[in-house]
């Protein structure tokens, strides 16, 4: 299964553009979060991704809350928005379990604005994650791909933990721009800072 994978485009359209084009080489699209700009402009880029057909999994960032996300993702028709929940995606070639969680985790020095999340409300989200599926998170596992410019780790204990029990696939993330394309491996699962350029993974099911 070929998933195109992004996140964190800041109302970008032409990085919507672009993935919109990028979708035609896919089976599946995963974006993981970080469509506005503090909670501002969704629509944006949500207004251009709605092209694509293919079945679409949707994270909030720290940049929008889940029902903001929800809310303005109504008219892209294809697209479901996980947040502390799963679902099994069917595609033409197989079929695959997500779960998802948005935000940022552990909470961010940004100040009210941001939609963050503690640990141990992390860790609540995680609990349901299935094994051997995708997990679809914001925020990356800590100790992977979460290397800020100043080369300070600041990615979630919770979010490494549920990839050392659950085994996922592949678990794609974004938030720490600095790590924007690089993936690494936890055990058997592919950790994917995807960026607004977007990669596309191949995903054996």
């Amino acid at each position: 299964m070929k998933v195109l994978c992004f996140s964190d485009l800041h109302r970008d359209k032409d990085a919507a553009f672009r993935l919109v084009e990028m979708s035609k080489g896919a089976d599946m699209v995963i974006g993981a979060g970080d469509f506005a700009n503090q909670h501002q402009g969704l629509a944006d880029t949500l207004d251009i991704l709605q092209a694509i057909e293919l079945p679409s999994f949707l994270v909030p960032g720290n940049g929008e809350t889940a029902d903001e996300l929800t809310d303005a993702s109504r008219e892209w028709q294809s697209a479901v928005v996980l947040h502390g929940n799963g679902t099994t995606a069917t595609t033409s070639a197989g079929s695959v379990e997500l779960w998802g969680v948005g935000g940022g985790i552990p909470v961010t020095p940004f100040g009210a604005w941001s939609y963050d999340f503690d640990e141990e409300s992390g860790a609540k989200l995680l609990a349901g994650c299935p094994t051997g599926g995708i997990l679809v998170v914001h925020s990356p596992p800590i100790n992977t791909v979460d290397h800020d410019s100043s080369g300070r780790i600041r990615g979630s204990e919770s979010i490494r933990d549920c990839v050392e029990r659950c085994s996922p696939k592949l678990v794609v993330c974004g938030h720490i721009h600095s790590d924007w394309g690089k993936q690494v491996h936890v055990g058997d699962s592919l950790v994917v800072n995807a960026g607004p350029s977007g990669v596309i993974v191949d995903v054996d099911v």
